[in-house]
């Protein structure tokens, strides 16, 4: 048995190497498990990937306590009495960015809708780290005029207050520059969560298109991811199968799409499917993706698409361009991408997909998740 001293002594060498972990908190999100959005996902592979190191409190929406997920390994989540998106979402943010200034060491904001708030931070000194998600969010054609100044307002005062800003495009870096003097730092979404499935009987006879060619898109519906264009290009090639999963109904503009176009023999219109097994063979299985966003930095859709290794048709935008390096095709109207489907070639689809398995390890979670730990 070991003598008092050499207890004492192995006791105190003990002491000096136990750590105690920083705290993080992830503000701007819906919560985890991710069921919503790109941020969501971020927050979720970001907490997977590091728990190990950081201490993690994750700032959830208005939930019945029934509903509530009790706990999410890796990470301690706190419910607010207000919804993360729409009015709600500037009490949400406020009340959950004063709790982690009295909590946590690093705050991670999602999307800075209550920048307003964030000056205060010479108070208390954190560590502030803002991402910013799309491309000039404050010009957004679903904004009215109020809304548009005060998401620009918002983002100056996130940007000139933040220790970090984060742009995950450099069209975005470089707009926050011109906007707000920002040198924001440039780390890309991850898509590796996403896997290819080979389709098994049930999800054949659950669609019956997947034994087909048919082309595939995700998007939100909403004007500026311009899903008009693409119901209207195929709805001229009635010898092409377009599958387009979108929240129809959270809009006027979806649900009118929906009514015109639902009967269209060509258009298949799916709901939001929100399991991933499901989205992911209908993703994985198609001739290509086709990208139809335009404001968005790097777009999580078009990441995971690259993931899945699927040629690309894109929407012809600066951040578009960027996210893909150009080894896509790129669309700027009906016109234009009903002769990219008509005439499109098997040699064709293969060159693309050479070229966007090149681009993988760019958008791998691993190592977007180091460059998050180097600044909390």
């Amino acid at each position: 048995m070991e003598n008092s001293p050499q207890r004492i002594h192995r006791q105190l060498l003990s002491r000096l190497y136990v750590v105690k972990k920083k705290k993080v908190a992830i503000i701007g999100i819906n919560g985890l498990p991710a069921r919503y959005g790109g941020f969501e996902t971020l927050a979720e592979n970001i907490v997977k990937e590091l728990s190990n190191a950081f201490d993690f409190t994750v700032y959830c929406r208005k939930t019945p306590k029934s509903q509530r997920e009790k706990s999410y390994p890796g990470a301690k989540l706190v419910y607010l009495p207000f919804l993360a998106n729409g009015w709600q979402s500037i009490f949400f943010d406020s009340i959950a960015t004063l709790h982690a200034w009295l909590r946590a060491d690093t705050l991670l904001i999602l999307g800075p809708v209550a920048g307003f708030i964030l000056p205060l931070n010479f108070i208390f000194r954190k560590k502030l780290i803002v991402n910013y998600g799309g491309l000039n969010e404050w010009e957004r054609e679903k904004l009215n005029v109020f809304e548009k100044k005060y998401l620009f307002i918002n983002f100056k005062l996130a940007c000139n207050a933040a220790t970090y800003n984060i742009a995950d495009n450099t069209i975005l870096k470089e707009s926050l520059q011109k906007y707000f003097k920002s040198d924001a730092r440039v780390i890309r979404y991850g898509g590796d969560h996403t896997k290819p499935v080979i389709p098994c009987e049930s999800l054949l006879n659950k669609y019956s298109f997947l034994s087909k060619p048919y082309y595939v898109s995700v998007s939100r519906a909403q004007l500026d991811n311009n899903l008009h264009l693409l119901l209207e290009a195929f709805s001229q090639l009635p010898d092409k199968i377009l599958v387009l999963v979108s929240n129809w109904s959270v809009s006027e503009y979806g649900n009118k799409l929906y009514e015109k176009y639902k009967d269209t023999e060509n258009l298949i219109l799916l709901k939001a499917i929100y399991d991933a097994e499901e989205l992911n063979c209908i993703r994985s299985n198609a001739i290509a993706y086709i990208h139809s966003h335009s404001r968005c930095g790097t777009a999580p859709s078009l990441v995971e698409a690259i993931c899945l290794n699927l040629a690309i048709i894109s929407f012809d935008v600066p951040t578009n361009r960027e996210t893909t390096k150009e080894k896509a095709i790129f669309f700027k109207n009906t016109e234009d991408l009903k002769e990219i489907a008509e005439n499109i070639t098997d040699e064709k689809l293969i060159a693309l997909k050479s070229g966007i398995s090149q681009l993988k390890d760019e958008y791998l979670w691993r190592n977007i998740a180091k460059q998050y730990a180097d600044l909390f």
